[in-house]
This record gives structure tokens, sequence and C-alpha cells, in this order.
């Protein structure tokens, strides 16, 4: 049997009145492979903080075995001592140490993690800012770890390759699934299966006792009637029509007993709600946004640079109306600088007329307008009320969110309105540039329904594979100075 390496027992974190964290027994074992998944802000970073010892419980204890390395969210420290030299160049990070992009960064952090062995190895989101060849770097690497895996993450594909036990943390519990995130998938299906079916169980009892219950009433109601029908008549005093009243009237209340008794089962049943299914939202463009070039971006031999660089040579494309077109990739090939291309309607190409661009890069969510979520969306669509709720809704704006001011929310939820506010702002070419980096799982997926319902043309950049695969109608690459369609 493998040793047991970490348990957190009788654990709890709170920050001012909220419980994080509430667990009663987790444990870790020589070599599990755990991939954790949540909402944004429902505890995963803090639990690794909590496996790590930077961070101590409010209650509880949590018992280390061996020593982990920590991958955690947060910029490269830069420290080069002890780095193994081959991963440096594998992972193509550069010699320079100021101003390293998003991408550069990550992959320094990563060859800080892979040069000395650990027998435990706690990871915080690697794969953000990292380019597909990076990602399968990191993949091959993990694979053949030999010790405790322990990775947050919202690649589903790295998920898939690498863990064989989903940890879910949802109001402060933290449940275990076997196997891979598509396991996990499979299994979240089956629960919502059974809760509908438990549901419709529920419902049928109720209606049951109910219809029973109104059934009792009547009853009694009807022998009331009769008592008051037989009132009306002349009645000679006799001791037999005594005991039949008396007869009666202990019948009667025996009936609303037994209805009262029914609709007391009704209030004990124990309530089953039903599983929320998606609807259908509709971005409904007005007429005077409406493209009709086939083509609504085109370039004829095309030349781009970035300084000196050459990034695209003589390059000749048209890109279709009203599909989602992903542009692929190495990192630094010249991905958002041919989106940033695009917006600008640079040298080269041919853009139409009557097109009006939404744009969301990398990073570029902050909002610091003083207003409440609600507002901030009325302001920017041209849509009606009911369907800006829908959309938000879908992105997990629900209650209390609505009125929240928009310079107050956090940074996760800062990306999720910028992305209702494109999805129903007066736009017909939306451009997206690694827009699922720092969501959580659940809005990619309201993203990718996003994307299926928009009518718009959508010209994005994603190293999700398994998000571009369920979005793409068309995939282009860029390499050696070319952008050839390879979907």
């Amino acid at each position: 049997m493998e040793r047991l390496v970490l348990e957190l027992k009788e654990i709890e974190v709170s920050f001012l009145d909220k419980i994080i964290l509430d667990i009663k027994n987790l444990r870790i074992h020589q070599f599990d492979r755990i991939g954790i998944v949540g909402k944004n802000g429902s505890g995963k970073s803090t639990l690794l903080k909590l496996m790590s010892g930077d961070l101590k419980p409010d209650l509880g204890s949590v018992n280390h075995q061996i020593e982990f390395n920590y991958f955690e969210q947060k910029e490269a420290s830069f420290v080069r001592d002890g780095i193994d030299f081959r991963l440096l160049g594998q992972l193509n990070v550069p010699d320079h140490e100021e101003e390293l992009s998003g991408g550069e960064q990550t992959r320094l952090k990563l060859a800080q993690l892979l040069s000395d062995y650990h027998e435990g190895l706690l990871i915080d989101e690697p794969t953000t800012h990292l380019d597909a060849a990076g990602i399968d770097f990191l993949v091959e690497e993990l694979k053949y770890y030999y010790g405790a895996l322990v990775l947050v993450s919202h690649d589903r594909y790295v998920l898939d390759q690498l863990v064989t036990k989903i940890w879910e943390v949802h109001d402060g519990q933290v449940t275990e699934y076997t196997g891979n995130y598509s396991d996990y998938e499979l299994q979240k299906e089956l629960e919502r299966q059974q809760q509908q079916e438990l549901h419709e169980r529920y419902l049928k009892e109720k209606q049951r006792l109910l219809a029973a219950a109104d059934e009792k009433m009547k009853k009694a109601s009807k022998i009331t009637q009769s008592k008051q029908s037989g009132a009306k008549k002349e009645v000679h005093a006799n001791a037999n029509r005594m005991y039949m009243t008396k007869q009666k009237d202990t019948s009667q209340k025996a009936i609303q007993k037994t209805a009262k008794a029914l609709e007391k089962r009704v209030e004990q049943l124990e309530e089953i709600l039903p599983v929320e299914t998606e609807k259908p939202i509709h971005f409904q463009q007005s007429k005077s946004l409406r493209l009709h070039n086939r083509f609504p971006i085109m370039a004829d031999q095309l030349t781009l640079k970035s300084g000196e660089k050459v990034l695209l040579e003589n390059v000749s494309f048209q890109f279709p109306l009203g599909e989602n077109i992903v542009i692929s990739g190495a990192n630094g090939s010249g991905k958002s600088t041919l989106l940033k291309h695009v917006v600008g309607q640079g040298e080269g190409l041919t853009i139409s007329p009557k097109a009006e661009f939404g744009v969301y890069h990398q990073l570029s969510y902050q909002i610091k307008e003083n207003k409440t979520v609600l507002a901030f969306m009325k302001e920017k669509s041209e849509f009606e009320e009911s369907n800006i709720r829908a959309i938000l809704h879908e992105m997990k704006f629900v209650g209390n969110d609505l009125i929240k001011e928009v310079n107050q929310l956090s940074g996760g939820e800062s990306i999720r309105l910028h992305l209702c506010q494109l999805f129903s702002g007066a736009y017909n070419i939306l451009v997206l540039d690694e827009p699922t980096n720092f969501l959580d799982l659940d809005s990619i997926r309201a993203l990718e329904t996003f994307l299926h319902y928009y009518e718009g043309t959508v010209l994005l950049v994603s190293h999700d594979r398994e998000f571009v695969k369920r979005v793409a109608d068309s995939v282009y690459k860029i390499s050696d100075r070319d952008l050839t369609r390879v979907k």
C-alpha cells in the first residue's frame, strides 16, 4: 500500500465572516496524481497554500511526511542559480531577465520547478501564457514524474493527460472523484441525471399526497353538507338519530385529521431541486450591424514586423463571415501582433467598411467605471434587459452580483463581465486574445456557449486545445513567417 505523505484533518479556513474551506479529512499518498477543480474564488489556491505550508489554518492540522515543491500564481523571481540549463534551453527561456513576457515568465518558473527533484509537487495553473509546445513539454515532463502530484488547472487536456483523481472544491467542501477530468465530467453528468430523477420522484410523491389530502377534505366537506341538509328537515329526536349524528361527527374529524397528516407529510418531504438546463442565448444583431461581405477580413501579400523581426512575409488570406477563426502558433510567432494589426486596419489588409470591432486583449479587462454590473451592461448593450440578465446569468452573475460596483470586481469577475459586454455590445467582429486565461472551467464552458450562439465573426487566439476543439470553425497557424489553414 502506498504510504501517506500528507494529511489535512478538521481544517477550517475563513476570511472575514466567510468560511473558505471546511475539510474533515483529506489524504495524499506517495504516487497520487490529483487535479483540483472549482470555480474562481472557491478556494483552490488556498488549498494548495495550506498543503505547501505557506498558509496556516484557523483550525485543524496539516501533517507533512515529505517536502513539496510549490509552483504558485505569481511572477517569477528570476533567480537562475541552480536551474538546469538544459531545461532553460528546452523551454526557450531567453538569457535576458528584464521585461520577460507572460509566457517567458511561466517557462522560467517551470525550469525552476523541474530543476530539483522533490517527492511532492504542488502546481497552480502552470499553463497560463504557455503555447502548445510549452504545454506539451510540461505534460511530457510530468507524465514521468515519480512522486505525489497535485495540480490546479483549467486546461482540460492537461488534466486528462496527467491526473487519476479529481478534487472538486465547492462551498468550502472537497469532493473526490476517481479518474481524469473526462471521467469526472461523466460522473457529474450521472449525478445530474440522478438528481433529475429524484426531483421527478419528489414532485410525483408531493402531487400524490396533496391529491389524497384534497380528496379527504372533499369527503369531510360532503359530511358537513349532509349534516346541514339533515338539520333543515323536521327531525324527531330519538336515540338512533343521535347515535348516527355522533358517528358522522367522529368520521368527519377522522377524515380531517388524515388530510392534515397528509399535508404534514408534504411539508416533511425533502425538496429535490431540478437540474438547471442550458437555455439558448440569443445574440440577435441589429440590421445596421450585419455584414454582407463573404470575407470581411482579407490580406494580400501582407508583411508584418515587430521592430526588426519579420513575423509574416507576403501572406494572403480571407477570413470567412460568421465563423469562429482561431490563430495558433508558438509564443512570439506574431499572433497577438496580427490581431492588433487587424483591429487597427493596418496596411496590407482589406476590412469591411461596416466592421465594428469588439476587442479583448490579454490583461485588458480592468474596469474603472463607478457603476453596478447591471447598469454597466445596460449602457454598453443594445439588447433588452431580459437578454442582458440571461447573458450575465450564464457567466455566473446572479442575485447580488448584479448590484456590485464594477470597479470592485475581482480579476476573474472583471474578465467575465468584459466578455459579457463584448457579446452583447454593438459589434459584428470580436477579437479575443487568450480569453480563457484565468477563467474557471464553468466560465470557459459558458464562453463556449456564447461562441456557439453568437452570430458575428470571431477572431481568437487560444492555446487551450479542448476549447479550440469545441469552438473553432477554422484554424490558421503561424509558422516560419507564413500563415496556413490547418483546419
